[in-house]
């Protein structure tokens, strides 16, 4: 089978997670907090996943000309991800995520975009042949040039959840959202020409054209650590299984184990599964 080939154009931070007993509520201070640093941002996390799952991934990013830059980029790099098309921003530091995650696994986070926010359409190199996968952390005037460019499938995953314009939807080969973004974004979502995918956490996923339902699946049972990079690891999932021309069942049923696969392990990359954990589960 021919690895299929796909550019991301995304967001790069460096996460820095405090494992705590329980998630603090508004005003207050939670204690015995273990710290970890970890690379990730979902841009960055949905290159790597695609990458391990076994697609041919290039990353077009910005990140600052500082130390944490390094640091985020090293598992990517490691992983065999292309990273000529990450440039480096003289004047804005690389990104950070702030996470907070309790022992059940849950987590809050409050992300400083950082070069992430500086990464302007005219900074975007040429996008090679392929499929597109984008999100929603860096410029929407970044992610509808890449989606201009783009002469193949394209994902979009709409996270975080905010205005897009009607021609984004329409372009769409896939569209991705939990089902908060599902919320916001309501019946537009199912004006979309494309499939929609509605993560559902634990309960799996379904995937609709038009509003009519196609194909649901649930994950296997697993121990959660951390969801941290769960849903991104579906979106690569999914991408990559329908560019494979997996049946839309069995590309549903292959998302949803990767991404419980990717809650049995602490940090957003370093959870990342490989194909062969994925098909051994399944």
């Amino acid at each position: 089978m021919t690895r299929p080939s796909i550019s991301v154009v995304g967001s790069v931070n460096l996460d820095f997670v405090a494992t705590a007993a329980t998630l603090p509520a508004p005003g207050e201070t939670v204690t015995g907090a273990i710290l970890a640093r970890h690379p990730g941002g979902k841009g960055a996390n949905q290159a790597l996943a695609a990458q391990r799952l076994g697609a041919s991934v290039r990353l077009f990013a910005r990140v600052g000309d500082d130390a944490m830059a390094d640091e985020a980029l090293a598992l990517l790099g490691a992983g065999g991800v292309d990273l000529t098309g990450v440039a480096r921003d003289p004047n804005a530091p690389t990104g950070v995520a702030l996470i907070a995650v309790s022992q059940a696994g849950e987590n809050q986070i409050v992300v400083a975009s950082g070069a992430n926010g500086a990464f302007a359409p005219d900074t975007l190199a040429p996008l090679p042949a392929g499929a597109l996968i984008c999100q929603l952390e860096v410029p929407l005037t970044t992610v509808e040039a890449a989606v201009a460019q783009s002469q193949g499938f394209v994902c979009l995953n709409l996270a975080p959840a905010a205005d897009i314009p009607e021609a984004l939807l329409q372009r769409a080969d896939l569209i991705v959202v939990n089902e908060t973004e599902a919320a916001f974004y309501g019946e537009n979502l199912h004006r979309a020409r494309g499939l929609v995918a509605v993560t559902l956490g634990a309960r799996g996923a379904e995937l609709r054209r038009g509003g009519e339902l196609l194909a649901s699946a649930k994950p296997p049972s697993v121990q959660v650590v951390d969801t941290t990079g769960a849903g991104d690891t579906f979106v690569a999932a999914l991408t990559v299984a329908l560019l494979e021309d997996q049946a839309l069942g069995d590309a549903l049923t292959f998302a949803c184990a990767a991404g419980a696969l990717a809650t049995t392990r602490a940090g957003a990359q370093p959870s990342l599964p490989l194909r062969s954990e994925v098909e051994a589960i399944l």
